[in-house]
C-alpha cells in the first residue's frame, strides 16, 4: 500500500490509484469500517483531494467494486481444453484465490456494505453471476441450454458464492477440500437433473467419457459406490 508519497498524477492515473488503495483497504476490512481519511492517507493525498476525484465514499466504493467485479468474473475464464472436472477445479482455485485475498470486500459485496441497495452495486453482482454462468455453459459446449440446464448451472454458481461466504466465517473447512467439493457438487447437480432432461443427459455422458480415472468426477463416483456396495442395480424399464 502506498503511504505518505506525494507526486503529480494525471486525473485518470490518480483515480486508478485511489481505486487500488480503496480496493486494498476494503479487501482487508469491511467498507463500513474504512474512512475517507484512511484512504487519503494511504494514497498520500489530502482528504479534499479525494473528494475532488470522487464525490463520496460510496462512489469510490462502487468504482472499487467495478474493478473487483471485473477481476472476479475473469477468474471463471478457462481454456476449453481437457476434461471438464480438471477445468472446473482450476476455476475454483482461482475463485478462492480471489476470496482469500479480498475476504471482507467479497463478503461486503455479496452481503451488502455502504452501497447496499444501490442499483449500480446490484447490477455489478448480477454481471459477475452472469459471466460465471456463461463461462460454465460454454465449457459444456451447449449453445442453447434447456431451462433445467440453466437451473443447474445458476444453482451451482449460487452455491459457490454461498460456500465462499460460509468459509470466510472462520475458515473451518480446508480450502482445497471445498474446491473439490464444489466440483463434486456440480457433477451431483448435473447427474440428478440428467434423469429428467435429455440435453443434460447428453452433456453428462460426454463429460464422463472424457474424465480420466484420477479426475474429480471419477473420484466422486468411486466414493459414492463405496458407500453402498450392496445396493443392486435398478432393472431397466
Amino acid at each position: 500500500m502506498t503511504t505518505g508519497v506525494r507526486r503529480r498524477m494525471g486525473v485518470e492515473e490518480r483515480k486508478q490509484q485511489l481505486i487500488g488503495v480503496a480496493l486494498e483497504l476494503f479487501g482487508n476490512r469491511s467498507p463500513d469500517e474504512v474512512s475517507i481519511d484512511e484512504i487519503a492517507a494511504a494514497a498520500g493525498i489530502s482528504r479534499p483531494l479525494v473528494y475532488h476525484y470522487f464525490p463520496g465514499k460510496q462512489s469510490l466504493y462502487e468504482a472499487a467494486l467495478r474493478r473487483a467485479a471485473d477481476e472476479l468474473a475473469a477468474r471463471f475464464l478457462e481454456p476449453p481444453q481437457g476434461p471438464l472436472g480438471a477445468r472446473l477445479l482450476r476455476v475454483m482455485g482461482r475463485f478462492f484465490d480471489f476470496v482469500d485475498d479480498h475476504g471482507p470486500g467479497f463478503a461486503a459485496l455479496m452481503r451488502g456494505g455502504p452501497a447496499v441497495g444501490s442499483s449500480t452495486t446490484n447490477a455489478m453482482i448480477d454481471e459477475v453471476r452472469q459471466a460465471a454462468y456463461e463461462q460454465i455453459v460454454a465449457h459444456l459446449g451447449v449453445a442453447d441450454p434447456s431451462p433445467r440446464l440453466e437451473l443447474v448451472v445458476r444453482s451451482w454458481v449460487s452455491l459457490a458464492e454461498s460456500t465462499a461466504l460460509l468459509w470466510l466465517d472462520g475458515r473451518r473447512v480446508p480450502r482445497a477440500e471445498l474446491e473439490v467439493k464444489l466440483v463434486h457438487d456440480f457433477a451431483a447437480l448435473t447427474a440428478v437433473s440428467a434423469a429428467q432432461d435429455e440435453q443434460i443427459a447428453a452433456v453428462l455422458t460426454a463429460v464422463l467419457a472424457e474424465e480420466p480415472a484420477d479426475g474429480p468426477f471419477a473420484e466422486l463416483v468411486t466414493r459414492l459406490l463405496a458407500l453402498a456396495p450392496g445396493v443392486p442395480a435398478q432393472p431397466s424399464r
